[in-house]
């Protein structure tokens, strides 16, 4: 596994990360056995950055990643997302990213996971009540405590990247970047190499939807793609399921598969982009790996682009509410 580091000055983690977020029942039932299976499996394979978040399942994801690096977790590089907040049912209630919020999270975290540190800790989303640098402050006090050894942020806009990388270091930034999704190449991306900043990109086959396997009528019943991702809603899957055909396309030319085509775009972007592929299954692992080591040049990602336009892309990446809060869609 190739190696590359998260900003100018940061760490040196594995060229793809495992984005653990499916294993904890959003795309469906979990299951932990396969799960677990499959983190190892990553890790064997050299994949070293694993991203979860301390609201995915619950504290279910940081559990079952705990129990799956047991022994072995000097070999991994564990990433944190903060500050979302859920009600018992699952439902989303807001975001709290006060200093003395922040502290408890990790406190929380730091148990489940079984671990007296984490390698990352970032804000899952910039809060307007709370000042950045207020935010950034309580997870710096935690570095120098040795909880944390480095500071990222998630979904922030070019404005709140300044304020944060001002404030403190900050080696990477967790943001959406895909085929179906690029915005922020006009002027997040430039920022973030402007500053010496790295990134991590989730969401690099649009949520399975770049995946090759999802049929217009496929039922996805316990999945919140379902009901909270407008991409796959009405109309707007038909459309977008086209896009994917164009893809396979290309793929079929080349022997190989929409979601490989799709994450081996994501990893010729750049050596300062870490895509973050989730893998819920050892096949959906021998894909990433597949896919990572595949070159493609200037001409060909011309042509990738070509089918996939962003623009043709129907519906947001979230539902109108979330999209509202989101500060990276400010610029």
């Amino acid at each position: 596994m190739r190696k590359r580091k998260l900003g100018r000055n940061g760490p040196e983690v594995s060229a793809i990360g495992f984005g653990c977020m499916g294993l904890s029942g959003m795309y469906g039932p979990p299951d932990d056995a396969e799960g677990i299976a499959t983190i190892q499996a990553a890790l064997d394979a050299g994949i070293t950055l694993f991203d979860t978040g301390d609201f995915y399942g619950m504290g279910h994801n940081e559990m079952l990643l705990g129990r799956a690096l047991m022994g072995r977790r000097d070999r991994a590089f564990v990433a944190v997302k903060f500050g979302a907040q859920r009600a018992p049912d699952g439902s989303w209630i807001g975001m709290d990213l006060r200093p003395v919020a922040v502290k408890t999270a990790l406190a929380y975290t730091l148990k489940r996971l079984g671990t007296d540190y984490v390698d990352l800790y970032q804000p899952c989303r910039a809060d307007a009540r709370v000042p950045v640098e207020d935010t950034l402050g309580a997870v710096a006090e935690m570095v120098r405590a040795g909880y944390v050894r480095h500071i990222g942020v998630s979904e922030y806009g070019s404005d709140n990247i300044r304020r944060a990388a001002k404030a403190h270091p900050i080696v990477q930034l967790q943001i959406e970047y895909s085929l179906m999704t690029r915005g922020i190449e006009r002027s997040i991306l430039p920022t973030l190499r402007e500053l010496g900043v790295g990134m991590t990109a989730y969401g690099v086959l649009s949520r399975g939807l770049m995946g090759g396997s999802l049929g217009a009528k496929a039922d996805h019943a316990g999945d919140y793609r379902r009901h909270g991702l407008p991409r796959f809603q009405g109309d707007n899957l038909a459309r977008n399921l086209g896009l994917v055909e164009r893809l396979r396309a290309l793929a079929e030319k080349r022997a190989t598969t929409p979601a490989r085509l799709a994450i081996a775009w994501a990893c010729n972007k750049g050596e300062d982009i870490v895509p973050l592929i989730g893998m819920r299954t050892r096949k959906h692992l021998a894909d990433a790996l597949a896919a990572a080591e595949t070159k493609l040049d200037a001409a060909e990602m011309a042509e990738i682009e070509a089918a996939v336009p962003a623009e043709q892309v129907a519906g947001s990446r979230y539902a109108e509410a979330q999209m509202a809060h989101l500060d990276s869609e400010r610029g």
